[in-house]
């Protein structure tokens, strides 16, 4: 299975959009049936969505981002788009805590039929459960945040209050044994400098990958996320050199190499070799 990198977001309201962007090259393309659709389009937005996703011919997986479960809109959602064929995924938004993942694993049917569940955590609430809601439910295959509803709730000015639940949503998806967590959306889709530098923030921060809102982004995510040639060839030499020699021992470098090395090694050439 690829490892995603870029997950595109796309309104469920213009399947002429949606189209775009299945075939824009984005690992994931997320079809919006929350934010980006104004409460009079979103039963067209849920039906538009359900014809197109009623075969499973597209290449590139799609998740739906239905409403959140609070909203009268939630259920239907749920019913009519989670045993569709061309539904790879299904987007919870606003989760808050473990009770929410495990009734929508109930309401979407038995494990072996439900489409995986991922969680949007969107609030202080949801934050200080992020490792209850993590390890909720297998069904459960990942968690983010939405950082700008997120940043609304804690009154912040700035995008440097957001490291520290950043970094916790990063550890609670470790240590319940998920991937880690895509980056939120940057929302200028013209700042491309600024994607790429806050991309890098994320990679140093755990991140794996980013949201998108435009096709333009995509591939200023995939090289800030994707291995340079030089952390490719370290790599490389780290696990040549533990392959010929168990006993402890450094690089020319100075770089010791015990098993923790040899872990990100091994996960850096696992993404520098994607599909």
């Amino acid at each position: 299975m690829t490892t995603a990198l870029t997950w595109l977001y796309a309104p469920g309201d213009r399947p002429d959009v949606v189209l775009k962007a299945l075939a824009a090259g984005a690992d994931v393309v997320v079809v919006d049936l929350e934010d980006a659709v104004a409460p009079d389009r979103k039963d067209y937005a849920r039906a538009a969505t359900a014809e197109l996703l009623s075969e499973p011919h597209h290449p590139t997986p799609v998740h739906v981002r239905v409403n959140a479960l609070s909203t009268p809109w939630a259920d239907t959602d749920l019913k009519t788009l989670a045993a569709l064929p061309g539904v790879s995924g299904l987007r919870l938004p606003k989760v808050t805590c473990p009770r929410d993942v495990t009734d929508t694993a109930e309401r979407t049917g038995a494990d072996g039929r439900r489409p995986p569940l991922y969680a949007l955590l969107e609030s202080a609430l949801a934050v200080e459960h992020a490792y209850a809601i993590a390890s909720a439910h297998p069904a459960l295959h990942g968690i983010s945040l939405g950082e700008a509803d997120l940043r609304a709730d804690l009154g912040l000015r700035s995008d440097s209050g957001l490291d520290w639940p950043r970094s916790r949503v990063v550890n609670a998806a470790r240590a319940a044994a998920l991937a880690p967590p895509p980056q939120s959306v940057h929302p200028d889709v013209r700042d491309l400098n600024g994607l790429a530098a806050t991309c890098a923030h994320g990679r140093a921060l755990g991140f794996l990958g980013r949201a998108a809102i435009h096709p333009r982004q995509l591939p200023v995510i995939e090289r800030a996320y994707l291995p340079t040639q030089e952390e490719i060839d370290k790599a490389e030499a780290i696990l040549e050199a533990a392959a010929t020699n168990r006993s402890a021992q450094a690089l020319p470098d100075g770089t010791f190499i015990d098993a923790a090395v040899v872990t990100e090694a091994t996960r850096t050439m696992t993404l520098a070799h994607r599909p």
